[in-house]
């Protein structure tokens, strides 16, 4: 395909109309998708939205172009200018590209295109690819601006990664307070995505070890530790399975609930001083885990509070962060910011150059929460986000408050409550999901608020 002349011969000043029609069908070609396997205009299935361009696969038996169904990627089109004739800035961030991006992400949601992994967002100046799984919408490219010298090799990639859709998403759960709950959090929304029938495999990259004694684990002849620095070694020989015991009639049944990567002693030898011994340093933890990218639904991650190699290392590795707050703790809400500010958009995010990874909105974990305590705690979210937005010029209430729009004002922040059997429940070495019916229910209501699109 001649690049080139399909962009010469796109107006400098092209309405969306004029993208549609003389850019979008190249991009699809380019892609993979024949005449029989796109449609423009689909119905998303929620009100009178339509998407774009959506496309699929035809098989023997189901040609995308009269079946209209499951369609696996969606495209959402901007103008270079609108019919106005203002100029649109799909740069990322700018106003229009954070409307559109969450435009993509409603259509991504809706009940018909739930069998949808990818979604595009462009306006032949500037395209980005994102990636869905399930509820998370997580960028898989950065937004980048098109030229005759790089259109190829990004339409290439963005080829690339369609047509090998991994099937995990890996989840980092983490604060920089401690006390938040981070451990209990992953132990028992991992067992609680299992009762739905997802395949989870958790990894406690912590020196000290907590996610592992809660689970009663101990790790296998071939260690965690050992992997970060000896290539040779088979990562998967590290899993060890967490299993339950279940009577059955007069005999016990075992079964296997999900599987652990445990943390090991000689993970206490990687501080800040000694993690020079592991190469690519933060980003080996990624490497790592690749090969489970087909293997498991989601991957979660525990790790520690500070901000250094076991930290960075999860949020690194990272496709979605995972935040615990206490709304009766301050510092759990300022550290969430800095979360968000300091280490995903501008540390990692800059390092890895791939969109990733996103903060999931916070949530208030394990606390008793009355009115009155509720508001206090979201006075001080205002004011962090007013000092964000002032001081570093960041939009922090979409992490923060996620349900806000246009013309409503719903500061609701999701809140898991307190019950007494999580904690009791460590001492069993048994999720607390598994232990009493209400606490599933919390963490189901927990599950299907960030993961689950059902």
């Amino acid at each position: 395909m001649d690049w080139s002349k399909v962009l010469a011969n796109i107006p400098p000043q092209a309405k969306e109309a004029e993208v549609c029609t003389q850019f979008v069908p190249h991009l699809l070609e380019a892609l993979g998708f024949s005449e029989k396997e796109r449609l423009p205009q689909f119905s998303t299935g929620a009100g009178n939205d339509c998407v774009d361009f959506a496309a699929r696969k035809n098989t023997s038996d189901d040609v995308f172009l009269f079946t209209r169904n499951e369609p696996d990627l969606l495209i959402e089109v901007k103008g270079r200018f609108t019919n106005a004739g203002g100029a649109i800035n799909l740069t990322e961030n700018s106003h229009q590209y954070v409307s559109t991006r969450e435009q993509l992400k409603r259509y991504l949601l809706s009940p018909k295109c739930k069998s949808a992994h990818w979604g595009i967002i462009t306006n032949s100046s500037h395209i980005q690819l994102f990636r869905c799984h399930d509820k998370v919408v997580t960028p898989a490219t950065e937004c980048i601006e098109l030229t005759e010298e790089n259109i190829t090799s990004v339409v290439n990639h963005i080829k690339n990664l369609i047509e090998d859709t991994p099937r995990c998403l890996t989840v980092c759960v983490y604060n920089n307070k401690g006390g938040v709950g981070k451990t209990t959090t992953t132990i028992n929304l991992a067992a609680t995505l299992v009762t739905q029938k997802k395949k989870v495999l958790l990894v406690d990259f912590d020196s000290q070890r907590d996610l592992t004694k809660s689970l009663g684990l101990e790790p296998s002849s071939v260690k965690l530790s050992e992997c970060l620095t000896d290539n040779s070694l088979d990562i998967r020989s590290a899993i060890i399975p967490f299993k339950l015991t279940q009577k059955s009639g007069k005999s016990n049944k075992v079964y296997r609930v999900f599987d652990v990567i445990p943390a090991d002693h000689g993970m206490e030898a990687f501080t800040h001083q000694t993690q020079s011994r592991i190469q690519k340093g933060a980003a080996r933890l990624r490497d790592l885990l690749k090969p489970f990218a087909n293997e498991y639904d989601y991957i979660f991650i525990d790790c520690p509070t500070q901000w250094l190699f076991f930290s960075k290392s999860g949020v690194y590795a990272a496709d979605a962060i995972l935040i615990p707050t206490r709304h009766n703790d301050l510092s759990s809400l300022q550290n969430a910011a800095r979360v968000i500010q300091e280490f995903i958009l501008n540390d990692v995010k800059k390092i890895r150059q791939d969109g990733g990874p996103i903060a999931l909105p916070i949530f208030f974990n394990g606390s008793p929460a009355d009115g009155r305590s509720i508001d206090m705690a979201q006075k001080e979210i205002e004011q962090v986000i007013a000092t964000a937005k002032t001081v570093d010029k960041i939009n922090l209430v979409p992490y923060f408050f996620p349900k806000i729009k246009p013309g409503d004002m719903n500061k609701t922040v999701f809140n898991l409550p307190d019950y007494a059997v999580v904690a009791s429940s460590a001492f069993a070495r048994v999720p607390a999901v598994y232990k009493h019916k209400k606490v599933l229910e919390y963490y189901l209501a927990l599950a299907r608020e960030y993961f689950l699109n059902e």
